[in-house]
């Protein structure tokens, strides 16, 4: 017997292929190498939305993590304890076509495309590794939750790195939306080097487009920065 036309599976398909199009194409010679790698290594097509549990079984035997689907983005304590057991929360709807350019929340395409590339990324995956301890350990409600989410904003969602003379993205809210791109290009927009108490104080901003984005001066200085973190927080609590 022959299944039944999922209408709703065809319209996530059409917007998966229109955005995987217009992403890949907005990223050329604009997005870090670690991006290009884990996607190539990934294997995605524009033609077909990825498996996640495949995808999660790539992902684990390159870096020990897997992906955990989820129905929809939650409150950054539980986002953080599956950080710290080296599980990243894939949401499972994709966005409405109104949201097109800009999604306010995570969705499908921010996830798979974004975010699970740079997974593959050794130093990326042990960041954020280190990252969700470090707010688990941390008082509930307390600053130091709220510098560490604003730390995690700033990089992982939103963060540009220098590369042969080039900033270029490896944030999954820049890689995954058109919109974030062209804002962050645009010479207006500031893109200051990156400094981890600057970092830590700046206030994040979910529902629209940031006004900054910072730039890692090298890739080698996101693992760097996880110990320069241990030692402000050793010292807080000196």
């Amino acid at each position: 017997m022959f299944a039944k036309p999922n209408p709703a599976a065809n319209q996530d398909q059409l917007i998966w292929k229109m955005l995987f199009d217009r992403q890949t194409a907005l990223l050329h010679r604009r997005a870090a190498p670690a991006f290009n790698q884990g996607l190539a290594r990934l294997g995605y097509r524009r033609d077909a939305l990825p498996d996640i549990a495949e995808l999660s079984a790539v992902v684990r035997a390159e870096t020990g993590w897997q992906l955990a689907p989820v129905g929809r983005p939650f409150e950054p304590g539980a986002f953080f304890a599956l950080l710290a057991e080296r599980k990243f929360p894939i949401v499972t709807r994709i966005r409405p076509m109104h949201n097109f350019d800009f999604s306010p929340e995570p969705d499908l395409f921010h996830d798979l495309f974004g975010h699970v590339p740079m997974l593959l990324d050794e130093g990326l995956a042990n960041f954020l590794h280190e990252l969700g301890q470090a707010y688990q350990a941390q008082p509930v409600g307390s600053e130091t939750r709220e510098q560490l989410w604003a730390l995690y904003f700033f990089t992982a969602e939103f963060g540009l790195v220098q590369h042969e003379g080039q900033p270029l993205l490896y944030g999954a809210g820049l890689l995954s939306s058109a919109g974030e791109i062209h804002h962050c290009v645009n010479e207006h927009t500031p893109r200051p080097a990156f400094d981890l108490a600057t970092v830590l104080r700046t206030p994040v901003t979910g529902t629209r487009y940031q006004n900054q984005y910072f730039v890692l001066p090298a890739w080698e200085q996101l693992t760097e920065c996880i110990e320069e973190l241990a030692g402000i927080l050793a010292a807080r609590c000196a």
